[in-house]
């Protein structure tokens, strides 16, 4: 069976809040509310979304409107940039330039990739421990570690290239029984489900 990892979509940028608190803005809740037509999320058995306000948020709605369990798991969350709080977008691409260029390195204090890589994959494997593989379930997180997700899935090394489309609200898919990855970032009013 298969497992779906979706970003959050778009989010109210409020600059005296910490970003891990950001909250959906009315057209990222609105193409969450829309994704709830699609057919392929009925095969879904569990939703398991990041603690992130934003994630949280996008994961209610699908687990409500499915009437499934969903999880929050605290190492699911986006890389961490605490340590120079909110930046302008030009100056955010930058650094996240940075972040994917030099893995290895911490830039302005911000976590390391590969020290992401390594939380991201470590709390998608413990979330699938106990799940039964034969059962379908969704991943709702962020960006940048759903990158580094993605990567280390593919066997690939830690790149942009692997960064979603802007705007996020964006679905790759890996079966369970191996981990392989089946397809690549597609924005959600787009992805039609992949075969397993």
């Amino acid at each position: 069976m298969i497992a779906y990892y979706l970003t959050h979509p778009q989010v109210d940028m409020e600059t005296a809040r910490p970003v891990p608190l950001w909250r959906l803005s009315a057209i990222g809740r609105g193409r969450v509310e829309a994704m709830r037509a699609k057919p392929w999320l009925g095969t879904l058995s569990r939703i398991v979304a990041s603690a992130e306000t934003k994630a949280v948020e996008a994961a209610a709605i699908l687990a409500a409107h499915l009437g499934i369990p969903m999880n929050v798991v605290e190492e699911m969350g986006e890389n961490d940039r605490s340590s120079t709080g909110f930046l302008e977008p030009a100056a955010f691409e930058a650094a996240a330039d940075r972040f994917f260029a030099e893995p290895e390195a911490s830039w302005n204090g911000w976590e390391r990739a590969v020290d992401a890589s390594r939380r991201i994959v470590r709390a998608v494997d413990g979330a699938l421990r106990d799940h039964d593989p034969e059962r379908p379930i969704l991943f709702v997180g962020h960006g940048a570690v759903g990158s580094l997700l993605k990567a280390s899935l593919a066997g690939r090394p830690i790149s942009r290239v692997e960064d979603q489309p802007a705007g996020g609200g964006n679905i790759f898919a890996f079966r369970l029984s191996n981990r392989q990855l089946l397809c690549d970032w597609t924005p959600m009013e787009e992805f039609e489900g992949v075969r397993g």
